[in-house]
């Protein structure tokens, strides 16, 4: 449903229809003209203008948060991200909110975010309760968590967010959920920690690396992955 406070510049449009109506009456009834006619144009324009400056939308609260969001990770920034976060938050992963910010504080350490791009969002929004679709270009600097362990220096990934309007007019976090990494399925599960011995003979790159790009390690390795699934090396 079109609505008027998400799209006012819509009201741009229909003012000059109304301005095409104004020069039509103006050009035939002549004896009828006046010079207050000019103001219906512009007084359509003006409520357009004070619609986009006075009224926030909850599209863009939801636009504010992400961008909020986005900040608070390359500033390392949990407590601008625990504003965020709604106190019945969980997932698959994190079991409630505190689970969630314990994982930021021991993730982000500085060195860990240089940049988070947003590359795409696609909303659903209703009266309460909204969902959002984000893919975002993260680069990582040298010395993070992400490149010690795994090697990434940068990725791509989208992620699912579903959130609530609080009797405020706020919109929380109620839960997010990890779909992509570089274009491949992914889940919170990737960034867990492994145990000391994975660590220690390097299966943890190549446990991502199975974890995002499963297609390409079955190709390469043939028979073998079986051996290793059954191993349970591949987490």
């Amino acid at each position: 449903m079109w609505k008027i406070f998400d799209q006012p510049w819509t009201l741009v449009g229909a003012a000059v229809i109304v301005l095409l109506g104004v020069l039509t009456f103006r050009s035939v009834c002549y004896e009828k003209r006046a010079w207050w006619q000019w103001l219906l144009p512009a007084g359509v324009v003006a409520l357009g203008l004070g619609l986009d400056l006075v009224v926030t939308t909850d599209l863009e609260k939801i636009e504010g948060m992400i961008e909020t969001a986005m900040r608070g990770a390359e500033q390392e920034d949990i407590a601008a991200l625990d504003q965020l976060i709604a106190d019945d938050y969980g997932d698959s992963f994190h079991k409630d909110k505190q689970a969630l910010l314990d994982q930021c504080r021991s993730r982000l350490v500085p060195p860990a975010v240089e940049r988070v791009k947003k590359i795409g969002t696609v909303f659903q929004i209703t009266a309460s309760r909204a969902t959002v679709t984000l893919t975002v270009s993260v680069r990582l600097e040298q010395g993070s968590y992400w490149v010690r362990t795994y090697g990434l220096a940068a990725a791509l990934v989208k992620a699912r967010f579903w959130l609530d309007k609080q009797p405020n007019g706020k919109w929380l976090v109620t839960r997010i959920e990890i779909e992509e990494v570089n274009k491949s399925p992914a889940s919170w599960g990737m960034a867990k920690a492994d145990p000391p011995c994975y660590r220690s003979t390097g299966l943890q790159r190549f446990s991502f690396f199975a974890a995002t790009r499963p297609q390409t390690l079955h190709m390469n390795l043939g028979s073998r992955t079986s051996f290793l699934y059954s191993s349970g090396l591949l987490i």
